[in-house]
């Protein structure tokens, strides 16, 4: 697997599709591996003319791990972050600054950017922060992070504290009750998700990043005034059913951002299932051709 080194880190990184093309760069969710974006997803995009880049996000899969950090404290973020006093071990502008730095490495100087769930932040981040390059913006099932907005459900929220597992078993098993709480239940298969958590296992498991994603998360500034001062193609996708990142926050962050499309799938809730791919793959696409 190939790798970048940027800001002192170790990025893992894959590619589809030739580089000669328009670039897009896909930015995953909370303790979430690149291999996420699932191959046939890649590839299907690829098949448009676009070069794909899909990577592993500090602290996720092969990418570096920042031992020695402050262990995260999720009630002290949440106790400080109204006053902007909250501090974590890294924050969304950091993640977003590793994300310029796999386009460095590739010698890219600008790319559509697609991200989903916190990688929707970091993609966000990336489009306020480092506008020359950044083409377009596609937020999938994430938030401007305003305070305000609703937060997840009971049963959600219980899914993302609960303890580390202790064996493969354990956390397969973790895995798939999470996804019986927050996918979309239409498309929910018990076996394919149990088959890709063992493979997320195999190749990396860390949880202790997922924690300090999380405190990043926490930690950053709500983005909507910045949103409102871009000038860019954008579509928000998010789904009707969205347990963990409820609906409202697709629709602020469509409503900030200027001429922003917003497109709702109904019986999506927050998870990537198959059967979806086509319309993610035309709501990426008619946001490139806009752009263009």
């Amino acid at each position: 697997m190939p790798e970048i080194v940027s800001n002192g880190l170790t990025l893992h990184y894959d590619t589809f599709g030739d580089s000669r093309d328009p670039a897009v760069l896909l930015v995953m969710g909370l303790g979430t591996q690149m291999i996420a974006w699932r191959t046939e997803f890649c590839e299907s995009l690829a098949s448009l003319g676009l070069h794909v880049i899909r990577f592993d996000n500090r602290d996720v899969g092969l990418s570096t791990k920042i031992h020695g950090a402050p262990l995260p404290s999720i009630p002290r973020t949440l106790m400080l972050r109204p006053w902007g006093f909250a501090r974590s071990a890294y924050t969304l502008s950091d993640m977003a600054r590793d994300a310029v730095g796999v386009l460095d490495g590739l010698s890219i100087r600008a790319a559509h950017v697609v991200g989903v769930s916190m990688g929707g932040m970091i993609a966000q981040t990336l489009a306020i922060e480092h506008r020359s390059r950044t083409l377009s913006l596609t937020s999938v099932m994430s938030s401007p992070g305003d305070y305000r907005l609703p937060p997840p459900t009971h049963a959600a929220r219980t899914m993302l504290l609960r303890p580390a597992p202790r064996s493969r078993e354990q956390a397969i098993d973790q895995v798939v009750a999470l996804f019986r709480v927050i996918g979309s239940p239409k498309y929910f298969d018990e076996a394919r998700v149990r088959e890709r958590a063992g493979e997320s296992y195999d190749r990396s498991s860390y949880r202790l990043g997922t924690a300090r994603q999380l405190d990043a998360i926490l930690a950053s500034r709500p983005r909507s005034p910045a949103l409102r001062e871009l000038r860019i193609a954008a579509t928000i996708v998010h789904g009707a059913l969205d347990p963990l990142v409820p609906i409202a926050h697709g629709l602020a962050t469509a409503k900030a951002i200027p001429g922003a499309d917003l497109h709702v799938i109904d019986d999506l809730a927050h998870d990537l299932p198959e059967p979806k791919w086509p319309e993610l793959v035309r709501a990426i696409s008619r946001t490139i051709e806009r752009a263009a």
